[in-house]
């Protein structure tokens, strides 16, 4: 129940809420399911919220874990008192466990560690008392063994209390609330690097407060400071923190006085401002790693659910120069029915026969839609195609990142062991026009994803956001069980690779399925599994028509009884709105069935199986503007958003540098966070207002004023 009341605290959600979450979580309901169809047992919290609650009870039970070997540890150096334990037991922060911890650590050999080794804790003790004036004399009866004068033993007793200054508790608190209000973050230039160190020009000579340090500038400094380019420090005023510190030890005004408050001093310095500055550089690159985690996994989530073109006969072309424009044709299913190069361009610039080709391959496979690959000659590679003058025939130009990752992957060799990979990156560029999340989702995340130093943060923090980001968006969209590929499949709530895999096999030996109750064939799937599935996975044309929408096989016998009260079937009341609009939900309400769970049903009634994803619009770049030498300030240019982090997006006007609109140019209005205003892959119409030709640089403006 412990759990329970920190979780709900710490996240404001109600604790009934949180523990039947846990509840749900620990019986193997995964996030999609809990949030889509056990809205009554978690108060209809979203993924986001069941997410968070998820990870603060992993890292309460690390907690837990490191608390119960703190006390293992004492105990076994026999100086575990009641106290100590209940003192323990009682923490819920790790700062605080660890800083009980810190006098029973074992420790490497200190300077304190060889003074007790001499003999001189004794003194130490004598001279906290701080009633003494003549220190000297209080020193000379250690002087003996391995002390050979009384400074070296008033030196040892200093190091002693040095540590006990480091080791108490109110002290590092009272200096950690120093570094959490006034610490400032500085960064410097390494001396003879400067030239080498260009790009981080703007951290040559920079502080500022650490708690307004954004995420970017943070880590864009201790990516420098990796790779020796920059000096960074954290700290705050050394003498404010030491004006709170020295007094919780100097009592008096003794020479012995302002022995202890030297030896305060030498603590702060040496022992614990590096202990805290460590602490809070790991803190706040914690706190920056969570908000570019966080833009990077909205910016993923934004590009799976890109709108899709559709199941259409698609001709996709990989651009190039030099090797040629790489062509594949695609049916309507994203099979692979055709492949050649044509030479359009320099140097071969055989475009007129180039030209008959893709007329002739559009004439033979019906093909509705043209997509082109961004990269290198795709403006050109566009113009050629456009100026086919083809009829009905719509032409796209798709981002091509992950590719190359996807055509020397397992996964790509797999689905075409007899083609190379220029072959296998044509057909990813054409299916991610066609559906772009049943395509991405056979790539890393990392390498389709777009945001702001993902290489820098937390790599398995990062893997798992951008992880659980597909599952939700896949769960979100919901699957065609008859046409899925294995990938797509495993990504499915209550599934994963083997169950897919069994299901891809069970549909190649049995046709397609036919209704969802048929998913209990499949070898290995059992109860729980069809449970927490059943709900992604749609059949098109399936006999019982909720079988191909989001209403829950659990929840079939309330559709049939709205139904059979309203005296017609279910199809009936799924293409009647009349009927609908005659129902009375609160009749449908029990134990445990409510209204957001019937409201759900009675939406997904309205439009079944609808796609959550918007429509695919056509777009076109200023056909004047094809390099940094053709723009101008003051241009007005159609773009598309490549990129959305926290100080502004960048945007693609069709040349090979992407301009930024920084966040102070988006709007008219205040805009804190960008993606509140712009979203990745959404068409803008900018003005250039600086273009910086020797950095390659171009500053755009999103503001109508």
């Amino acid at each position: 129940m412990i759990f329970e009341a920190i979780i709900s605290k710490n996240l404001n959600i109600q604790e009934r809420q949180v523990a039947n979450t846990l509840k749900l979580l620990a019986e193997g309901a995964t996030v999609p399911f809990i949030s889509r169809y056990r809205k009554e047992m978690t108060g209809s919290l979203d993924e986001v919220s069941i997410q968070a609650i998820q990870e603060q009870f992993e890292k309460l039970t690390e907690l837990q874990k490191r608390k119960e070997s703190v006390l293992k540890s004492i105990d076994e150096q026999g100086k575990l008192t009641d106290e100590i334990k209940k003192r323990v037991e009682a923490a819920w922060s790790m700062t605080e466990v660890e800083d009980i911890y810190l006098p029973f650590k074992p420790k490497r050999r200190t300077r304190a560690e060889v003074a007790r080794e001499k003999g001189l804790e004794p003194l130490a003790k004598i001279l906290m008392r701080q009633v003494d004036n003549d220190l000297e004399s209080k020193a000379l009866p250690f002087v003996k063994g391995s002390v050979n004068d009384a400074d070296e033993a008033l030196k040892g007793a200093k190091d002693i209390i040095a540590e006990w200054v480091s080791e108490n508790e109110v002290a590092r608190d009272r200096v950690r609330k120093c570094f959490g209000r006034d610490a400032v973050i500085v960064s410097k230039v390494v001396k003879g690097k400067e030239k080498e160190a260009e790009k981080y020009r703007d951290y040559f000579d920079m502080e500022e407060p650490l708690r307004k340090c954004s995420s970017h500038r943070l880590l864009a400094m201790r990516r420098g400071e990796a790779e020796g380019f920059l000096r960074v420090s954290i700290s705050p005023d050394e003498e404010v923190v030491l004006d709170r510190l020295v007094p919780l030890f100097v009592k008096g005004r003794t020479v012995a006085s302002d022995f202890v408050s030297d030896a305060v001093e030498d603590s702060y310095k040496r022992l614990i401002k590096p202990s805290i500055e460590t602490e809070f550089s790991g803190l706040s690159k914690e706190k920056a790693d969570d908000e570019a985690i966080r833009v990077f996994s909205e910016n993923l989530r934004q590009l799976l659910l890109a709108a899709p073109l559709g199941q259409k006969n698609v001709l996709a072309l990989d651009p190039g120069f030099r090797t040629g424009c790489k062509l594949v044709c695609l049916d309507s299913q994203g099979n692979l029915v055709h492949n050649e190069a044509i030479y359009p361009h320099p140097p071969q610039s055989d475009a007129v026969k180039a030209a008959a080709r893709v007329r002739q391959l559009v004439k033979d496979f019906k093909i509705e839609a043209i997509s082109i690959g961004n990269g290198t000659a795709s403006r050109e590679t566009e113009q050629f195609v456009k100026g086919l003058g083809l009829k009905d025939v719509q032409v796209f130009v798709v981002s091509e990142n992950g590719a190359s990752i996807y055509s020397a992957s397992p996964v790509a060799r797999e689905e075409f062991p007899d083609h190379d990979v220029t072959v296998r990156g044509a057909v990813s560029i054409g299916r991610r026009l066609m559906d772009p999340l049943a395509e991405l989702v056979k790539i890393d995340p990392k390498s389709i994803g777009v945001g702001q130093y993902q290489h820098d943060v937390d790599q398995s923090k990062l893997k798992r956001s951008l992880d659980q980001t597909v599952v939700n968006s896949v769960n979100l969209v919901g699957v065609n069980l008859n046409t899925a590929s294995k990938h797509l499949l495993t990504y499915i709530s209550g599934l994963g690779p083997q169950l897919a895999k069994n299901i891809v096999e069970y549909r190649q030996q049995n046709g397609a399925f036919k209704s969802r109750k048929e998913l209990k064939k499949v070898p290995r799937l059992g109860d729980k599994a069809f449970e927490q599935c059943a709900g992604f996975l749609r059949i098109p044309g399936a006999k019982n028509p909720l079988d191909n929408s989001a209403v829950h096989p659990e929840s079939y016998e309330i559709v049939e009884k709205m139904a059979k009260d309203m005296n017609c079937t279910v199809s009936e009341l799924i293409e009647n709105k009349s009927i609908k609009k005659g129902l009375n939900l609160q009749a449908y309400v029990t134990d445990k069935v409510g209204l957001p769970t019937l409201k759900d049903i009675m939406d997904e009634l309205e439009k079944p199986g609808r796609d959550v994803r918007q429509a695919l619009k056509s777009f076109e770049f200023d056909p004047t503007v094809r390099s940094l030498e053709d723009v101008r300030e003051g241009m007005v240019l159609p773009g598309i958003v490549t990129n959305v982090t926290n100080f502004g997006v960048f945007v693609d006007v069709g040349i090979k540098e992407n301009g930024l609109v920084h966040v102070s140019q988006i709007a008219d209005k205040f805009v804190s966070n960008p993606a509140d205003v712009v979203a990745l892959h959404q068409q803008v119409e900018v003005r250039v207002i600086a273009v910086d030709h020797e950095r390659k640089r171009l500053q755009l403006s999103m503001k109508k004023g």
